[in-house]
């Protein structure tokens, strides 16, 4: 488990599946993603966090507040998707329920993923990357440190046409955090 001044970064519960596929499902919190997810989906995207954590110690984290232990998302670091023209690599990502948007969580969350990433597992790089029309992540990435490459590629898993397609690349070294 991590721990930040307000948030645990811990390993999933069951009583977290109902709350995260309820935000996989909405279409404001879904709204950078191809569709929103049935219930089947987020489900097994939960047990495969829950089982990555187990197997490495880390990955996507489910997030709740200290305060009153309520599960607000998950944040943490995956290995990206091989297809990617940067991979291998290890991404830093974040979901959280719309109810918890604009406090910081994602940013202090991320900040601590990221220390995580540094200090214990000793990478030397974590990127980011979202479509290019998601300025409120990529907000979030340059609040942590993280520089956008200029290198924009076009997300293997979506059609070139669609909305999406388009990702930007962020970069962040252990020296350039922030």
């Amino acid at each position: 488990m991590i721990e930040t001044e307000r948030l645990y970064l811990r390993q999933w519960r069951a009583s977290d599946f109902a709350i995260f596929a309820e935000m996989n499902a909405d279409l404001e919190v879904m709204k950078y993603f191809p569709k929103p997810l049935s219930p089947k989906v987020s489900d097994a995207i939960a047990n495969k966090c829950s089982q990555l954590i187990k197997d490495k110690g880390w990955g996507f984290w489910a997030v709740s507040l200290k305060e009153t232990d309520t599960f607000i998302g998950m944040v943490g670091l995956n290995e990206a998707h091989a297809d990617m023209s940067f991979a291998p690599a290890v991404e830093i990502a974040w979901r959280l329920h719309k109810d918890y948007w604009g406090q910081g969580y994602a940013t202090e969350a991320a900040r601590a993923s990221l220390n995580f990433a540094f200090d214990t597992l000793g990478f030397d790089e974590v990127v980011a990357f979202t479509a290019v029309i998601n300025e409120h992540s990529q907000l979030i990435m340059q609040r942590i440190g993280m520089s956008n490459t200029q290198q924009n590629f076009y997300h293997p898993m979506l059609d070139s046409n669609h909305r999406l397609a388009e990702h930007v690349l962020y970069k962040i070294t252990p020296d350039r955090r922030s």
